[in-house]
């Protein structure tokens, strides 16, 4: 069982996959939960964002397509849907259970193209939804045993908010007071007029050919489509390489993370490490 020393996202560095730069949320060492609504919406978001983030526009620097722009649409809808329909009130009785228990599950993930996606909309999209599902995982509530309340809703959904606000503004010439006030969605006619040739460069708009070996089918992928319990990932996985945490341990003698520093006591002993080193990939 994987247990980890960051909260960065986690590089699922299992072979092919882990060329590509897969990646997963970071439970840190909560690896399940108690709380079905919980659960749901993990495995809810976890999965549409796979299916999002194997489409042919990740592997494209131009704006993303209609179609892609119509599925983060959805779910955000969907997602934002279920917050609001199964959240609590701090005023509200919770239901409560008086003699079953839950057995709790594991949680389950579904790796993702992310440390090498080209298209900086949908790299900078999935780093957000990738957090809000850890910050799920690590919620105090995965305790509660029926209910989640509006605090939940608020700290897991304020992320695909975030998404879906850059989208509106950045993709379809929406203007921030616009994209932020209470109850906004697009419209029908939002998504027939889009033509990102009205915002972007001309730079913007043209791209290389990206390499092909790492379009996979189907079949490839049919493992992690049907979601990978926490408890069987491997027991190695780490940040992407490039994560400042791994730089400054190799790089400075002061640093705190990886027990390099050390400081002098009336005894002249060696101060022990704050956080034990993390594995290197």
């Amino acid at each position: 069982m994987p247990l980890t020393n960051t909260d960065a996202i986690l590089w699922y560095n299992v072979g092919i996959f882990g060329e590509a730069g897969y990646a997963v949320p970071n439970w840190s060492n909560d690896i399940g939960s108690l709380n079905p609504q919980i659960l749901d919406w993990t495995d809810l978001v976890g999965r549409n964002l796979f299916h999002i983030l194997h489409h042919e526009d990740v592997d494209l620097r131009i704006p993303p397509s209609i179609n892609t722009l119509k599925r983060v649409h959805k779910l955000y809808l969907r997602a934002a849907s279920i917050l609001a329909g199964r959240a609590v009130a701090p005023g509200v009785n919770n239901m409560e259970i008086q003699h079953a228990r839950p057995a709790g599950e594991v949680f389950r993930v579904y790796p993702v193209p992310y440390f090498k996606v080209r298209n900086p909309f949908l790299r900078r999209w999935a780093g957000l939804v990738l957090v809000s599902i850890a910050e799920a995982m690590q919620h105090t509530e995965n305790r509660k045993e029926m209910e989640i309340s509006t605090a939940f809703a608020g700290q897991v959904g304020q992320y695909l908010r975030r998404v879906y606000v850059n989208m509106a503004i950045e993709l379809f010439g929406k203007d921030r007071a616009t994209a932020d006030a209470d109850g906004f969605v697009l419209t029908d006619a939002d998504f027939a007029a889009y033509n990102p040739g009205d915002f972007f460069t001309q730079t913007e708009m043209v791209d290389t050919v990206p390499r092909l070996d790492r379009v996979f089918t189907e079949d490839r992928l049919e493992l992690l489509a049907e979601g990978i319990p926490v408890t069987q990932l491997p027991a190695t996985l780490t940040p992407w390489p490039t994560n400042l945490t791994n730089f400054y341990e190799g790089a400075r003698t002061d640093a705190t993370i990886g027990g390099t520093a050390s400081s002098s006591n009336s005894g002249g002993a060696t101060a022990a490490p704050i956080i034990p080193a993390a594995p290197g990939p």
